[in-house]
């Protein structure tokens, strides 16, 4: 499995309009697949959810829409908690997608709706923490140096981590607080000593992303996949969390070397909704993807699944559309 290399021809077109797509925040797959007009016999499939998922699933409903023309899928990207609260959990859409599993409280709301759901393993990421371009100080951290960088007491300048690096104050730019992205950081970087309000939050990558690119003494961090789709714009910290610094990458996510940041990525469909059979079967094209190595690792950017973890999950899968169709 290649780490940084791009794939083919039409890896490279596609990623480039998967990161524009998730830029947006919101993409209607029908209406960049369909090639007629409307169709009377229309179907739909609405998602919401994590912004570090978005790109994997619209590849997959991109390439399922054009095999089925007459299914209208639409992808939103807000955050992994804003899609449970706001969406999912109320009965709005057929699947959310999620860096992190769901919450205790995100259950209790699904439940107090009647929304009844199962988790799908999708892929496993590499949570990247990202500087600018010049930036030749930080380009190693120990995990202990990126908590101070991103807890509640944050430092204020570089030289405050770590003597030999610049009197420069550090501006920050990272996930939102609904995001499953900053969930997973607080989670496995920060613990109780919680998160730094002196940051610009946001749900949109390209947004953290063009800040740390226009700031040299920026830093911020997102899902492995938007790097990987941008290579030339901002550069990869290498996390030593012990045993030596290790870049993000596919292959250092998929031995788990690359850690504590290495996590899986879920998405998780209604049970109501696979009562339909059009969403039946998206769900079912979904999981049959979540290994193809073209698709997940070389257009999008993440692990793809496991002979064994596809199998686990395509009969999870089976047994609730089962249950749901019953």
């Amino acid at each position: 499995m290649e780490s940084d290399q791009a794939g083919d021809g039409r890896g490279i077109t596609r990623r480039s309009a998967l990161a524009s797509a998730a830029g947006l925040g919101t993409v209607a797959i029908a209406g960049c697949t369909q090639s007629g007009g409307s169709n009377d016999e229309e179907k739909s499939i609405n998602i919401a959810g994590s912004s570090t998922v978005f790109p994997l699933m619209s590849a997959i409903a991109e390439d399922y829409e054009s095999e089925n023309p007459e299914v209208n899928i639409s992808i939103s990207s807000t955050g992994s908690g804003g899609g449970f609260s706001n969406f999912f959990c109320v009965g709005e859409t057929d699947f959310n997608n999620a860096s992190r599993p769901i919450q205790p409280e995100e259950e209790e709301l699904c439940a107090e709706n009647g929304v009844e759901y199962i988790e799908l393993i999708a892929a496993t990421d590499a949570l990247t923490v990202v500087i600018n371009n010049d930036n030749d100080f930080a380009t190693e951290m120990t995990v202990e140096e990126l908590a101070q960088v991103w807890e509640s007491d944050a430092a204020e300048t570089w030289s405050d981590v770590n003597s030999e690096w610049p009197d420069e104050e550090i501006n920050r730019f990272g996930a939102a607080d609904t995001s499953g992205t900053y969930d997973y950081f607080v989670e496995t970087v920060l613990g109780d000593r919680g998160h730094t309000d002196d940051y610009s939050a946001t749900e949109q990558d390209n947004t953290i992303a063009s800040g740390v690119e226009g700031d040299e003494f920026a830093i911020g961090y997102f899902g492995f996949a938007y790097w990987y789709q941008n290579q030339e714009q901002v550069s990869r910290v290498a996390i030593d969390n012990g045993d030596g610094p290790v870049l993000p990458s596919l292959d250092t996510a998929a031995s788990g070397d690359y850690q504590p940041l290495s996590r899986s990525l879920y998405t998780y469909p209604a049970m109501s909704s696979l009562a339909e059979e059009h969403v039946a079967d998206f769900a079912r094209f979904f999981v049959d993807q979540t290994d193809n190595e073209q698709i997940v690792a070389e257009e999008v950017g993440y692990v793809p699944a496991t002979p064994d973890v596809k199998q686990a999950q395509t009969e999870k899968l089976e047994a609730a559309i089962e249950d749901a169709q019953g």
